[in-house]
């Protein structure tokens, strides 16, 4: 070995607690490769978890410098930019999912779509394993959904946005995202755990001036056993280097796993510019600088309803998206109801107004209500 080397490019071990059996490490950044995710991840969380020595392995949460972050191209738009071409200035947004998530057709898709954002909804997504499907073609369903949008904006008068999932082999995903652009799309959808940071990353550096949707299935395969694999914290701001400009993070409430502090945790390193070691909301957060890098709109969704609205926007505030998918369609009255439910909740919580209260001047709320209760 050449002299030198090793006491050049070491990591070092600069903090233990045999208590919680957290250690902390730092990195020479001669060893990444600026740009290259895949290459950053193969380095700290690698052939490390394969080894037999170890029992259990957990990559708790990652500090980047700064000349990392500036190799990537982060959000094109985040909060701001989304606030600014969405014209929603000061309350959480509204999104549904389509439902059923399979089955639709493209006309009866698009149908479901246009209940919702007349009812109330700013956003429609497509569901995670929705793509293009022989009883659901993508192209068919992307102009049948975006016409849809175009008349619930006239109706309504407010910008509506739908979010087409494009994930696929990374050089067709790309081609489904242009169609999304060349159609008068501003969103593009993808899971980007089982597409890939690669494959996240050549959508972003695509550049179409979309805003990119991060759905985040099979995260749980990583981070759900606490003793061994991955955190979400660190998914999170992976997708914000790479560059999403919305990301499911958890709901505290509802179905999906994860706490208050974790889920929080996991906010503050997306919506904020600088984080503080060791924060009273997790001791093992590390401290991160994100300098002008945009921050990133956090998505709440999983078993959510109206009830639980009040809840979320005093937990999570309100840069969020607020996502229902049961909670809308399955409302006694049918999409059209429950999306007004949930933006009358939703107006009431910024106001400061019990849903109790408000549902004495909206029937659909109160039959939501009624049906789901509130948390």
């Amino acid at each position: 070995m050449k002299p030198g080397i090793a006491k050049k490019l070491a990591p070092h071990v600069f903090f233990i607690d045999k208590k919680t059996k957290t250690v902390r490490i730092a990195y020479p950044e001669e060893l990444f490769e600026q740009g290259n995710m895949p290459q950053i991840l193969s380095s700290i969380a690698g052939n490390i978890f394969g080894m037999k020595a170890v029992d259990n392995l957990r990559l708790q949460d990652i500090d980047f410098p700064s000349l990392v972050i500036k190799s990537f191209k982060g959000p094109k738009f985040g909060i701001k930019g989304i606030r600014k071409f969405m014209s929603v200035k000061n309350r959480p947004f509204v999104g549904t999912i389509v439902k059923p998530k399979v089955g639709l057709n493209e006309t009866e898709h698009a149908k479901v779509a246009f209940d919702a954002w007349t009812g109330g909804c700013d956003i429609v997504k497509d569901d995670e394993n929705l793509t293009s499907m022989t009883f659901n073609n993508f192209e068919d369903r992307v102009i049948k959904t975006l016409e849809a949008r175009d008349r619930a904006q006239q109706e309504t008068g407010e910008k509506k946005a739908y979010m087409p999932n494009v994930t696929a082999e990374t050089g067709e995903m790309i081609k489904r995202a242009e169609f999304v652009r060349e159609h008068g799309g501003r969103y593009a959808m993808i899971d980007i755990i089982t597409s890939g940071f690669s494959g996240l990353q050549s959508l972003r550096e695509a550049d179409l001036g979309l805003a990119i949707h991060a759905h985040r299935a099979m995260y749980a395969a990583l981070s759900r056993n606490p003793k061994h694999g991955v955190s979400m914290l660190v998914i999170a701001k992976i997708a914000r280097i790479v560059g999403v400009d919305q990301l499911h993070i958890g709901t505290i409430i509802g179905k999906m796993h994860g706490g208050a502090g974790e889920v929080k945790s996991i906010q503050d390193a997306v919506e904020k510019q600088k984080i503080s070691a060791g924060s009273k909301i997790s001791s093992h957060v590390l401290g991160q600088d994100w300098g002008d890098t945009n921050t990133v709109l956090a998505v709440s969704s999983g078993g959510l309803h109206p009830g639980h609205i009040s809840k979320l926007v005093e937990l999570m505030g309100s840069d969020v998206v607020i996502q229902l998918g049961g909670g809308i369609h399955g409302h006694p009255d049918g999409t059209f109801a429950g999306a007004k439910a949930a933006r009358d909740a939703i107006n009431a919580s910024v106001s400061g107004v019990s849903l109790e209260e408000a549902s004495k001047q909206s029937t659909e709320l109160a039959a939501a209500i009624k049906k789901w209760g509130v948390v």
